[in-house]
Order: C-alpha cells, then structure tokens, then sequence
C-alpha cells in the first residue's frame, strides 16, 4: 500500500529537518520527502496530517513486559498494544522474567513472541545466572542469538570485581551494558526517598547516596574498561554531575531518565501512595531540577519509561509490602511535552530526539529517523492537544498521572508501514 502522510510539520532530530513536508510510505519504507498532490490518484491512503507533527517512532530502550512467568501483570502482546498507544514503534525488554532470561531457550521463546508483535520488540539478555551477581550468562551465545546487549535490571550488581569481568566481555562484543544502580547495603525501604516525606511516614528509606555511590563506582569502572556502560533511570542530582565528569574523562558511557523522575518529587508519595513507590525512588524538587538541567545540557543522553506494570492486587499492600514500579508507555510522551517542552527545558525537536535518535543509537537500531529510504516507522502527534490520563491499554493501570491533564497526544502510530495505532477522533 502507498500511503501519503500529507501536511505536517515533520521533525527528524538526526538530520536536523523540521519543516512542513509530505511523506510518501511504500513497502515498508519511506519512499520519498517533499511535496506531494495529496489528489494524485497513486496513494492508496492518505493521513490528513495538518496541524500535527510526524516524528520517527519512538523508541524505549528500557520496558518490563513481564513475559514469561507473570503475564497477569503484562505480556508481550498487551504490552506492545501499550506501546503503540504510546507512539513507540520500538521496545526494549529488560531480562528479569520468570525465568529470567538467561539462557537460550527463554531467549527464544521471547522473541518468537516477540515476532508477532505488531511494533519491533527486542530484549537484553541477563548479565549473571539467575541474575544472582555470581556467574556469567554465555553472552556470546545469547548475542548471537539475538540479545541487544546484558543487563541484570531489578537487582544491583553489587560485586565490582564480578561486574569488571562482565565489562570485559561486553567490550570484546561491542554491546551495552546496562546497569541499576542502588546499593540495598544503604537502604531500609526500597521505593521510597530518605528524606522530609519518608521521615514523616516514619520509613527508612533509600538515601541518594545509595545510587550516587554505586554510579561513582561504575563510571570509573567503565573508564578503566572502555566498555559501553549505560546508566538506568537516574534519580538524584549527583549521578548526572558524576556522569559528566565521566564522559570528560573519556567513559564511553551514556544515561537515561525517566518521565516519572523529571515530572514527580517525594511528595507524590503523600496523595498516590504505592502507585509512587519506585526503585530508584522520586527524590527532591532540587534532585528534579537537576535531572532536568543534564536532559538540556546532553549528560542525561536518553528518556526511557522503565515501564514496569504490576496488579492492583500487588500495590493495595501496606507500603512497604508493595512492588516498587508504574506503567509509563502510554504517558511518556505526553508527560516529556507537559515538563519539558511547555516550561521551555527543551524544544519539541530535543524532546523528540531522546526519544528516538539517542536510545536507537545506543542498541545501533535502523530506527529513530526519517529519510528516502529508512524504515516506516512514525508517530503523527499533537503537540497542543490537552486530555486526561487514564483508560490504559496495559494490562495493569499502575500509574500516578491517572487522572492528570496532559498536553501532547498520540493520533497515529505506525509500524514498518502499518497503522498500528490511531486516535479515535482520526476515524
């Protein structure tokens, strides 16, 4: 089918092209840029995209989909429906499943589901066995098999001399590594900031320096190694300030951010309770500033949701009994153009950049732009349009920004040529 995407303004943060233009799609791929006659009788479908933004699709490079072993929370499938709501045309799944994936027939399995999905789903494989932090998964095998890079998201790895061993081997594969980082040794109640909000809860909780020390410990190791090392979900103003220095030292590091941690402080705790308990937790307005300053000055490189569903079930426990963890797919996009975009941190194009460009470079995707000949893969958005979170396509509805007002909607989404979302104002 060739499909003319007529109109909007379309933004390409790799090239720098921002600027009114038509978009033709054909087999897959972007067949052309220019100006079209949207009455020229070859397009077999046209999208009306005046007034909104075409931008790649975007891309999470950080996702929790829970399959195998807990798809009452999410599955692959509801998951990548979650994604494309969100306008994410790619995903990266995180390893700790049940089992976790560690092994090649778990490897597999994911992604022979993952194959059916109507977005590119894709998943790291586990740094440790069991993701115990003792002995190393055969990661040449698990690359080979498909695995875009390690991680052992959700626990630590807590041994140094382990996780040097771990960077030597994803140096020689050239993959990422992509680390947590809080050490539970410093921390009483996982989830939530030591600090004002925790201490009138009378909680123990996890101090900033329990990730800050664990990020100053990796980034040097990283600089020692020359491995690709990336840092998970920052959220303390010191991390950024050790991942600057890094970078100038020459780590080959990069880092990423949440939309929970640049839109939330500790107070969310107060009025949403476990629906903002997260490892690492929301910490200060001062820690938020910050996030958001390296975002703007290119220390923090990327935005990834950590979208992490659990059941309404699992967070109605007491506090400290809850999983730590939100949904976050669906209100990405919206929560970086209410926060960023509309304070003036960023600019529409920088926003979507974090979201497309970096993450693609960091797993050396074909995805994250648009140019004659690159893959079909597009969000169409309005950036002005207002609505109310809520009404999830996930399979659980964990979320704080239930409720809220947010600018930014998703109106189309498409996967290597094929509508897999649209906005049902668009029928």
């Amino acid at each position: 089918m060739i499909t003319l995407i007529a109109g909007g303004r379309v933004i390409d943060p790799r090239s720098g092209m921002d600027g009114v233009l038509d978009v033709v799609l054909e087999g897959g791929r972007i067949a052309r840029i220019g100006k079209f006659d949207p009455l020229d009788g070859r397009y077999e479908r046209v999208i009306d995209a005046r007034g909104k933004t075409v931008v790649p699709g975007l891309i999470d490079v950080h996702v929790h989909f829970r399959d195998p072993g807990l798809t009452y929370k999410e599955d692959i499938s509801s998951g990548a429906a979650a994604a494309a709501h969100g306008g994410f045309t790619s995903v990266v799944c995180m390893a700790n499943t049940k089992p976790p994936v560690d092994n090649p027939e778990t490897l597999a399995e994911v992604l022979a589901k993952a194959a059916k999905a109507p977005i590119r789903v894709y998943t790291v494989a586990a740094v440790s066995k069991g993701m115990a932090g003792k002995e190393l998964t055969g990661m040449a095998e698990l690359k080979r098999l498909g695995a875009l890079g390690f991680s052992d998201d959700g626990i630590p790895i807590r041994d140094p001399a382990f996780l040097q061993k771990a960077l030597s081997v994803v140096k020689a594969l050239d993959v990422p590594i992509s680390l947590h980082e809080e050490d539970p040794s410093l921390i009483g109640v996982p989830g939530i900031h030591e600090g004002a909000v925790s201490r009138a809860l009378g909680i123990h909780g996890a101090p900033a320096v329990s990730e800050s020390a664990m990020v100053a410990r990796d980034c040097m190791l990283a600089l020692a190694s020359g491995a690709r090392v990336h840092i998970q979900h920052l959220s303390c103003a010191e991390s950024p300030e050790l991942i600057r220095l890094a970078k100038r030292l020459g780590a080959r590091i990069t880092a990423e951010v949440t939309p929970q941690h640049f839109s939330l402080t500790e107070d969310a705790v107060r009025t949403q309770g476990t629906l903002a308990k997260l490892n690492p937790p929301l910490r200060t307005e001062g820690d938020r500033q910050a996030l958001i300053a390296a975002l703007k000055d290119g220390t923090i490189d990327m935005i990834a949701t950590d979208h992490a569903p659990h059941s309404i079930e699992e967070k109605a426990r007491p506090f400290a009994e809850a999983p730590s963890g939100l949904i976050g797919l669906e209100t990405a996009l919206a929560l970086g153009i209410t926060n960023l975009v509309l304070p003036g941190h960023l600019t529409l194009p920088e926003l979507i950049g974090k979201m497309t460009a970096a993450p693609a470079a960091l797993y050396k995707l074909e995805a994250g732009y648009l140019a004659e000949g690159g893959p079909a893969d597009i969000t169409i958005l309005d950036d002005r349009e207002t609505w109310t979170a809520g009404g999830f396509v996930s399979k659980s509805a964990n979320s704080p920004f239930a409720g809220r007002t947010l600018t930014g909607k998703v109106k189309y989404t498409i996967s290597g040529g094929n509508i897999v979302y649209q906005d049902a104002v668009c029928y």
